[in-house]
């Protein structure tokens, strides 16, 4: 047996996921309406709302396609996904049950992830897994640093864009959830990257556990089978493709009796006395 993970919860905490209400809300298909679906086209950004009590699917229409995903408070952009904090707390990938945390003070579930179709995809033969919190979007600046080149192409590029409609800028772009991708550590305990194994039809699910603002890039790397740096690269566009979103909303009776999650309890002042 190996180390135990660091971060413990206490019965009762919001660790503590309701699996059966999340499952129910998966499997009842039937039970939710659509009101919204667009695809995010290649390498291009795009930005949506997803109210507090619904479900979002991202999906991989023609196969394997990275989408690096932020996500923010509709209201406070400043409380918007913590990535250390979820690798902390949840996993550095994840998967159905796991939950997105927010910045402080904040520190709540923006989202739950309530169904993956490639959760069985597991551990592979290089221990690479999906949907990453591991890295983080590609950018100009790292572009520059490792070709002497600049190039707009970039999954930050493109949620820089996608966002500037709701008054955001670049300094609101923060660490992503690669979802689709496949990512490892070497033995050297350095960053790897595999193809995305997504094939058409596979999607990642959530609940909103709060009114969100949610923004998609479409990786302009697409599914990774092509090195993006070093003496082997090259433009991977063959291998770019979109993802679509659809947003639903459930039957009432399903969420009835969930509430949004209240934002962390803690009432000290930082070993700072009140004067």
């Amino acid at each position: 047996m190996g180390p135990r993970p660091a971060y413990q919860a206490s019965e009762g905490s919001a660790l503590a996921v309701d699996r059966g209400f999340y499952d129910r809300l998966a499997e009842s298909e039937d039970r939710r309406e659509n009101v919204e679906r667009f695809v995010v086209p290649i390498r291009s950004g795009r930005a949506w709302e997803v109210e507090a009590g619904q479900i979002c699917r991202i999906s991989t229409p023609e196969g394997a396609q990275v989408g690096d995903f932020n996500v923010w408070n509709r209201h406070n952009p400043r409380e918007r996904l913590w990535a250390a904090r979820t690798r902390q707390l949840q996993a550095a990938h994840v998967t159905r049950h796991d939950r997105l945390w927010s910045t402080l003070p904040y520190l709540r579930p923006l989202l739950t992830i309530v169904n993956d179709t490639l959760e069985s995809y597991g551990v592979d033969s290089d221990g690479g897994r999906v949907h990453d919190l591991l890295g983080t979007r590609c950018d100009p600046y790292v572009n520059r640093m490792l070709t002497g080149e600049d190039a707009d192409v970039h999954c930050h590029s493109n949620l820089v864009r996608a966002v500037l409609p709701y008054g955001l800028t670049e300094f609101d772009v923060h660490d992503v959830l690669n979802i689709f991708q496949c990512t490892g550590l070497t033995e050297d305990d350095r960053y790897f990257m595999q193809p995305s194994p997504a094939k058409p039809g596979d999607f990642f699910e959530f609940f909103a556990e709060q009114d969100l603002l949610c923004a998609l890039s479409t990786c302009p790397g697409g599914d990774l089978s092509i090195p993006l740096w070093g003496p082997d690269a090259r433009d991977p566009i063959e291998v770019c493709r979109p993802l679509a979103v659809e947003v639903f909303q459930p039957d009432a009776d399903l969420t009835a009796d969930w509430k949004p999650p209240a934002v962390a309890a803690y009432g000290g002042l930082h070993g700072l006395v009140k004067s």
